[in-house]
C-alpha cells in the first residue's frame, strides 16, 4: 500500500476527490495533508476524514524559501510518504526540494500542457481564441509545469464563456482525471491516461 502525502493551499477540493478514491481496492491511502496556509480551508476538511495535517506557514520565512521548505520538509516526510500530490498548492519548490520526490511527485495543472504553464492559464487561453481547454497532471521536475505528462482532459471552451466559467469547467475535469491518474501511478503505471 502506498503512502500518500498532499500539499495545498486552499480549500482542497482536488484533495479531497483524491482522498474519497483512496478507499477499497485503491493502492494508496492518504497519510498527511499539509499547507503553507493555517487557515487553509482543506486542512480543515481533511481532518474531519481523519487525515493528519500539518501547517508551516510561508509568511514568517520571508524570501527564505530554504528555510521554509526544510520545515515543510521536516513535516512532510515525518508522514513517511511513497507520492507526494500537489494539489492547489501555490509554492514554487526549489530544485532541491523537488530533487527529494523525483520520480514520485504529482501536480495538477489548469492547462493542456505543454500549452500556459504558469498562472492565468484560463485568461491566456480564451485570449487565444483556443476552442478547448483541459487539465494535466505531470511529475514535478525542476523545470515549471514541464515534467512528463500522466493525464490529460480536455474540456470545450463555449461561447460566451469568462475566466470563471472556463475555470469551473475545468476544475471538474481536474476531479475526474487526478483520483484516476494516482490510482494508475500508484499501481505503478506511468502511461499517459486522456479522458
Amino acid at each position: 500500500m502506498k503512502r500518500v502525502a498532499i500539499l495545498i493551499s486552499g480549500g482542497g477540493s482536488n484533495m479531497l476527490e483524491l482522498v474519497r478514491d483512496m478507499v477499497g481496492d485503491h493502492p494508496a491511502r492518504p497519510v498527511l495533508v499539509a499547507s503553507n496556509d493555517p487557515a487553509a480551508g482543506g486542512l480543515v476538511k481533511a481532518a474531519a476524514l481523519g487525515i493528519p495535517t500539518a501547517a508551516v506557514d510561508h509568511r514568517p520565512f520571508g524570501k527564505g524559501r530554504q528555510a521554509f521548505e526544510a520545515a515543510l520538509l521536516a513535516e512532510v516526510e515525518a508522514a513517511r510518504p511513497d507520492i507526494l500530490c500537489l494539489a492547489g498548492f501555490m509554492r514554487i519548490l526549489t530544485p532541491g526540494f523537488i530533487q527529494r520526490f523525483e520520480g514520485r511527485m504529482l501536480n495538477i495543472h489548469p492547462s493542456l500542457l505543454p500549452k500556459y504553464p504558469g498562472l492565468h492559464t484560463h485568461a491566456r487561453a480564451l485570449a487565444a481564441g483556443d476552442t478547448e481547454a483541459g487539465c494535466t497532471v505531470h511529475e514535478v521536475t525542476a523545470d515549471l509545469d514541464a515534467g512528463p505528462i500522466l493525464g490529460q482532459a480536455r474540456v470545450p471552451v463555449l461561447p460566451g464563456d469568462t475566466e470563471a466559467t472556463l475555470a469551473a469547467r475545468v476544475l471538474t475535469a481536474e476531479h475526474r482525471l487526478y483520483p484516476a491518474t494516482l490510482r494508475r501511478f500508484a499501481a505503478g503505471d506511468r502511461s499517459p491516461l486522456f479522458l
